[in-house]
């Protein structure tokens, strides 16, 4: 029988070989996130973050989550979702945030810790095989579900780790009806067909959004509810920064660039072509998905 090992994980009580095996294993250090752990990529993670919260912080409320429950952040990134979750439930309840890559993990700790949030725990560590933590009255996850290879199987393990009665509740996207509704942007829609096929060749579900209803089923899960809504712009800073922290892997996989032109004016050119169009820009088509256990 292996040595018992035992960690403190947001004062939940993690116990045996594999389950160490899961959170301290070196390979979790290793992201395969397709956008990157730069600095860089931080901001944009951050700046989007705050461009979504409200929308994110309305499904949470009308997912049910409140003061007093006990959280789980899956796929935590610079911890934006966390500190959301974290005001919602208040002091009397807590955040566990999990998050794979130790660069990100680190700015998260720092950046929740520097807005005073003393009720959130950030835990390096993949999100496959989490049976062994709760139990948590919601899981929650923003924009990660499609980088997972494997979400169902994810999916099914959150049954072991969220209470009776408690929630699922996801937020992931469609590429397909941005790039539909900006087709009259050339240069927006070669920038957002660069960035589909990057994420696409990088194994990430671009349609995870419209496909949230058949993992859930497929899971084993109670139907869940769904809600679309399409973000609109009158900017292009979004589609300029997901370039720039995809151009590394757009390089790995010998996409080209052409379509874009000389990228040293891209932003220029992008935001130009915004202006001119006189209209609103579709950024993010956003599927919100929750479902709630049998009691």
């Amino acid at each position: 029988m292996g040595r018992t090992y035992q960690a403190d994980v947001g004062g939940y009580a993690v116990r045996n070989e594999r389950v160490k095996r899961l959170f301290m294993s070196p390979k979790l250090s290793n992201s395969q996130y397709a956008f990157g752990s730069t600095d860089l990529e931080h901001m944009r993670l951050i700046r989007q973050a705050a461009a979504l919260a409200p929308f994110t912080e309305r499904f949470f409320r009308e997912a049910g989550i409140g003061p007093g429950q006990r959280i789980l952040d899956l796929g935590s990134g610079a911890g934006d979702v966390a500190m959301l979750a974290a005001r919602l439930v208040g002091h009397t309840g807590s955040v566990l945030g999990i998050e794979r890559d130790a660069h990100t993990i680190a700015r998260a700790r720092m950046r929740a810790a520097g807005a005073g949030f003393g009720n959130i725990t950030f835990t390096q560590a993949d999100v496959a095989g989490l049976e062994a933590c709760g139990p948590f009255d919601a899981v929650v996850g923003r924009l990660i579900l499609a980088f997972l290879p494997d979400p169902v199987t994810v999916l099914r393990s959150l049954m072991h780790v969220v209470r009776p009665g408690g929630v699922l509740a996801f937020q992931e996207v469609s590429n397909a009806v941005s790039l539909t509704l900006n087709a009259h942007l050339p240069l927006v829609s070669a920038a957002g067909v660069l960035v589909r096929d990057t994420l696409q060749r990088s194994g990430v579900n671009v349609e995870m959004g419209p496909a949230l209803y058949r993992a859930f089923k497929e899971a084993e899960l109670p139907p869940p509810s769904l809600k679309m809504e399409v973000l609109l712009v009158t900017d292009s800073w979004w589609m300029c920064s997901m370039v720039t922290s995809l151009l590394p892997q757009i390089e790995r996989l010998g996409l080209s660039l052409r379509a874009l032109g000389d990228i040293a004016t891209l932003p220029n050119r992008l935001e130009e072509e915004v202006a001119m169009s006189n209209g609103a820009v579709a950024w993010l088509s956003l599927v919100n998905a929750c479902a709630k256990l049998p009691a």
